[in-house]
């Protein structure tokens, strides 16, 4: 059962949706880009001092200290979604930052990997924080205006990513790694003021009760089994400890399907999804995984020469820093087009397109791996790619629901994202780990390593591509 709660405060009411862009709504957005911005703090600003963390805690644990934010953020997801539906939006997401802030202050603090890792678990909610700004402009916004706000919300920050990694390895060669999680916290902290200062709240609300034991065995499930694909390259697919979270992690699932339908309000109801959102679900998440993949490719054969006679490699033809900058611009403008054409033919249209250029720009990586100027190219167009699919899921995944229910169909969508990511990422390392050659006596990745890791993405794109384009003639 639906109600339509009463406005207070600063809470807009239903009928006082922005039907244009206005100072107001800039300011809004702005905000919103911050909420991303303080996303990249956890997500990525991590990555550029991952050393200096495996030093310091005297492990090799890297999977854990860098992935363990991205695999909370599937937990905590389903959790912050549904909550969002019942209790408000924005109260939830200054929830979620705050809950963010207090993980990056116990990552500054951690005297061992242990306390460093509920840290990172803590900093995963700002998972939750970049759908929830998703669902919170379509709760403010009239459907039109909405799309295109989604396309600059979600890849407007991403400009930075240009700009931030520079900033990052200033601080941490001057205060050390912990100055990542001091700048995590105070944007996490000015973020939250702004996000419970100039944002209303949103203006619909579900009635009910919060599916508590649903949503901590589906993020259980969920964390258990991504913690497998993230260990089980490095530890062996079939030894005791990764085999063991697969086990609980699908046990724990199936325990979920059983719950959720039992229960009278499911924190997802798995019986009910519609057609056209399980297929975006599922173009997310081969489209996520595969352009993810290819981005971490290029990361990997960025410091090999050609004169290497590995065949492939990039390095000492130009500047390699064009190959990191671009993804970030490609993303802005992917997402900012994908937000603006939704509005005039349907974000189904624009996910189909997003990802058969993405097809193309994994096709185009064969050329890649060794041709410097084609590695240009087509890294811009796998972040236009990234940037696209990304708004376009979201605002295809919100249309199909109704306002009441933003909050759960931006958090499937975010797991799918992050299931995406985890997964194809480290089917892409197996693959390079199980065809590696011997080189003056170090091991190296294979040009049929490469060659098979650029294979299984664009057999993923392929099959999204037919998947986007059955959706988008249904749609229409």
């Amino acid at each position: 059962m639906t109600s339509r709660l009463p406005t207070r405060g600063t809470e807009a009411p239903s009928g006082d949706r922005h039907t244009a862009w206005t100072p107001r709504l800039v300011r809004r957005v702005a905000v919103l880009m911050l909420v991303n911005v303080m996303v990249d703090t956890v997500i990525g600003a991590p990555l550029l001092v991952l050393p200096e963390m495996l030093d310091h805690f005297g492990t090799d644990q890297a999977a854990w200290l860098n992935a363990s934010a991205m695999l909370a953020g599937a937990m905590w997801a389903p959790l912050l979604g549904k909550s969002a539906d019942l209790h408000g939006t924005r109260r939830v997401l200054v929830t979620a930052l705050l809950l963010c802030g207090a993980g990056a202050l116990l990552c500054l603090i951690a005297p061992n990997i242990w306390v460093f890792i509920a840290g990172r678990l803590l900093q995963g909610a700002a998972v939750g924080a970049m759908f929830l700004s998703v669902a919170l402009i379509r709760q403010i916004c009239a459907p039109r205006i909405a799309m295109t706000a989604v396309g600059v919300v979600t890849s407007g920050s991403a400009i930075l990513g240009a700009v931030s990694p520079f900033l990052f390895e200033a601080l941490a060669e001057e205060f050390g790694f912990r100055s990542v999680f001091v700048v995590s916290a105070m944007v996490a902290a000015v973020t939250a003021v702004c996000v419970r200062g100039l944002l209303p709240e949103s203006p619909v609300r579900t009635g009910g009760r919060l599916d508590v034991v649903g949503a901590v065995l589906l993020g259980g499930g969920l964390a258990a089994v991504l913690s497998y694909v993230s260990l089980g390259s490095e530890y062996g697919w079939f030894s005791a400890g990764p085999l063991a979270l697969l086990v609980g992690g699908a046990a724990v699932l199936a325990r979920w399907v059983v719950v959720s339908r039992r229960t009278p309000e499911p924190v997802i109801d798995i019986g009910n999804l519609s057609r056209p959102l399980v297929l975006t679900l599922l173009v997310v998440l081969l489209s996520t995984g595969a352009y993810q993949s290819m981005l971490q490719l290029l990361s990997l054969i960025a410091d090999i020469a050609p004169a290497d006679g590995l065949g492939y490699g990039l390095a000492d033809q130009g500047t390699l820093g064009l190959l990191f900058a671009l993804p970030s611009i490609g993303i802005m403008a992917g997402g900012t087009l994908a937000g603006w054409l939704a509005s005039r033919i349907g974000p189904a249209s624009t996910l189909a397109g997003g990802v058969a250029i993405g097809m193309l720009a994994t096709f185009g990586m064969y050329l890649s791996i060794s041709h410097f100027p084609a590695a240009v190219v087509f890294a811009g167009l796998l972040g236009f790619t990234a940037g696209a699919i990304v708004t376009s899921a979201f605002n295809m995944a919100t249309s199909t629901a109704p306002p009441e229910s933003q909050g759960v169909v931006t958090g499937l969508v975010q797991v799918m994202l992050a299931i995406g990511s985890v997964l194809m990422n480290m089917v892409g390392a197996a693959v390079l780990t199980s065809t590696t050659v011997v080189v003056d006596g170090a091991e190296e990745n294979s040009a049929a390593g490469v060659h098979g890791y650029i294979g299984i993405a664009a057999g993923s794109f392929v099959v999204a591509t037919v998947v986007s384009a059955v959706l988008a003639r249904r749609r229409a």
